[in-house]
C-alpha cells in the first residue's frame, strides 16, 4: 500500500540528464527486466561475463531484495557491476576491501544525494516492510505510480560517471 506521504517527498528526477548507458537501463527495465537487471545489463559489455549468468545473478535483487523493499533494486545493481570490476578476491586483503566498501558507500550516497534514500520502500512511498513476492504486472498504471524507470536510468548514469571518474 502507498502511503502518499513518500511521493510527496520523493525528490524529482524528471530533470536528471541521464547517460547513455541511463538511457539503456530505462529501456532495460521498460522491456521488463527487474531493476538490478536492468542496471547491471547496461554495463554488460563491460564484464568478462556470460549475459545470462549476469542476468540470473542479479534476478534475486529485484523489488528491494526479491520484493522485500529493502535496499532498491538499482542501488544494488550499481554494487554488484561495481563489485565485478573494482570488487576483491582474497580473504585477506584488508586495504583492498576498504577501498572497495569506501567505493561502495560513495556510490549509494550519490544516489542518496538526488533521491533521498536508498531504501525501496521509501523510494516508492509504500508503508510496507514486505510485499507479496508476486510482482504486478507492467502496465500503463504500473508506470505512472512507480519511479523504477527513472530510478535505473540515475544508477546506471551514476554508476557510468564513477567509472569514467575512476577507472578500472
Amino acid at each position: 500500500m502507498e502511503t502518499g506521504a513518500g511521493s510527496e517527498n520523493r525528490i524529482s528526477i524528471s530533470d536528471t540528464e541521464f547517460s547513455p548507458r541511463g538511457k539503456a537501463a530505462m529501456e532495460n527495465f521498460l522491456s521488463g527486466y527487474n531493476c538490478t537487471q536492468a542496471v547491471a545489463l547496461a554495463f554488460s559489455d563491460l564484464l568478462d561475463m556470460d549475459q545470462s549468468m549476469l542476468l540470473r545473478m542479479s534476478s534475486s535483487f529485484g523489488g528491494g531484495m526479491g520484493r522485500l523493499r529493502e535496499v532498491c533494486g538499482t542501488v544494488s545493481g550499481m554494487f554488484l557491476v561495481a563489485g565485478i570490476l573494482y570488487g576483491y578476491e582474497d580473504p585477506k586483503a584488508f586495504e583492498e576491501k576498504a577501498e572497495h566498501y569506501g567505493r561502495i558507500q560513495e556510490l549509494a550516497a550519490r544516489f542518496r544525494e538526488q533521491q533521498g534514500s536508498i531504501v525501496c520502500r521509501e523510494l516508492l512511498g509504500l508503508s510496507v516492510k514486505r510485499d507479496d513476492p508476486v510482482p504486478e504486472q507492467r502496465t500503463a498504471e504500473y508506470y505512472q505510480k512507480r519511479p523504477c524507470p527513472q530510478l535505473a536510468g540515475l544508477a546506471a548514469t551514476i554508476l557510468e560517471r564513477f567509472i569514467a571518474e575512476n577507472p578500472y
